[in-house]
């Protein structure tokens, strides 16, 4: 029996899954989501740091995460299931003046858009929540308390599980090789399980968004990017109410974990790969980083079999790519995060449910600004604050 659909969505990691749960909660029930793997959230999303923060520079991301933060506050009595958010913020540590200045002129931006929980804080002020951090080169900083971390597995398995309740159904373990056009635009996909006739195909396909791209004769410009993240062993050094906090001396980052603490670094060597295995040289580097920002993190347990690696899917300016494609009528992106995947789920399951349904979203000001033919046009946007 031919299988049909009002939308399929190639791939049914976090982004995937806030899309079903969107499109189905907006009355659309016949909803096919196609995962390759066994189980959801093998790509990015089981791998992801799970911060969520509204401290950006561009009004189009501060948008969407004030859509976003919101909606994970209220996640668990929405979905009845929990996502894990914990309100603990953000902290963006300057040890420049042009540092400083950055902040500032993104926090007024922030504030115009209706950011209210987001302030500059002084040196004396970090020193005084954080006495155990060094300050010596610390001007001071920013601080959101709407910021925070949530638990990413759990939220896509919330997504998709209600998803399903509302009428959407999720194939996995399947394979999707090919998408068919008609005079029309896009008519169907081809899975390992056949076709699928549809006129509606979103790419949530994260890190491998490309490839399914190049089905429906468009090259995007996502690429992969391996991430490092380094778990500690438990630390009673440092105190587990903290914020996320982002040393901009050198883009070091780390938050509470469990009884440990979860640690990050970009590392500017990293060249564009589908590699996910974890670099055991990386642990030196960003123990240096560590205990140069905490002193008592110089003798910081780690066990190497617990680190890990993911992908980011990195755009050109850093930015998502959502929205249909003029050159292929009825194919529609939500790729592109950069990093920014599990935080901005929820807003790009709203946009992506709205602009398939009615063709335009309120969520952001000008959705056209994170379309596709922005690269065409040549108008990128470059998003600095960057983790």
């Amino acid at each position: 029996m031919a299988t049909t659909a009002e939308v399929v969505i190639i791939g049914g990691g976090i982004v995937g899954s806030s899309i079903a749960w969107h499109l189905t909660s907006a009355g659309c029930k016949s909803v096919l989501v196609i995962e390759r793997e066994t189980a959801q959230g093998k790509g990015s999303t089981g791998k992801s740091m799970g911060g969520v923060r509204a401290q950006f520079s561009t009004p189009v991301n501060i948008q969407m995460s004030l859509y976003s933060i919101p909606f994970y506050a209220r996640f668990d009595e929405v979905l009845g299931h929990p996502a894990g958010y914990k309100p603990q913020g953000y902290m963006f540590v300057a040890t420049t003046e042009a540092h400083l200045k950055y902040l500032r002129a993104n926090l007024e931006r922030q504030t115009a858009l209706g950011l209210k929980s987001a302030r500059m804080v002084s040196t004396q002020e970090i020193s005084a929540m954080l006495p155990q951090m060094r300050h010596d080169d610390i001007l001071g900083g920013t601080f959101c308390s709407t910021d925070g971390f949530v638990d990413p597995y759990s939220a896509m398995t919330g997504f998709m599980a209600q998803a399903v309740e509302q009428g959407a159904t999720i194939w996995k373990n399947t394979e999707v090789t090919g998408i068919t056009r008609d005079s029309q635009g896009t008519s169907g996909v081809e899975t390992a399980r056949g076709h699928v006739a549809t006129r509606k195909v979103v790419n949530a396909a994260g890190a491998w968004a490309a490839q399914i791209a190049k089905f429906a004769g468009i090259d995007l410009p996502v690429q992969p990017l391996r991430r490092m993240l380094v778990p500690s062993e438990p630390c009673e050094d440092f105190p587990h109410s903290a914020p996320m906090i982002i040393d901009m001396s050198n883009g070091f980052h780390f938050r509470p974990e469990g009884r440990g603490f979860l640690m990050a670094w970009n590392d500017p060597e990293e060249k564009s790969s589908f590699k996910t295995d974890f670099d055991n040289a990386f642990i030196e580097k960003i123990l240096t980083l560590a205990a140069n920002r905490v002193p008592a993190f110089e003798n910081l347990a780690i066990n190497p079999k617990r680190a890990w690696a993911g992908l980011y899917e990195m755009t050109p300016d850093h930015h998502c790519i959502l929205g249909p494609v003029a050159a292929a009528p009825g194919f529609y992106l939500a790729n592109g995060f950069s990093g920014h995947g599990v935080m901005h789920a929820p807003s790009t399951g709203k946009i992506v449910s709205d602009l398939v349904l009615q063709g335009k979203t309120a969520v952001v000001d000008d959705v056209s600004v994170i379309g596709f033919e922005r690269f065409e046009r040549g108008e990128l946007l470059h998003e600095t604050a960057l983790l």
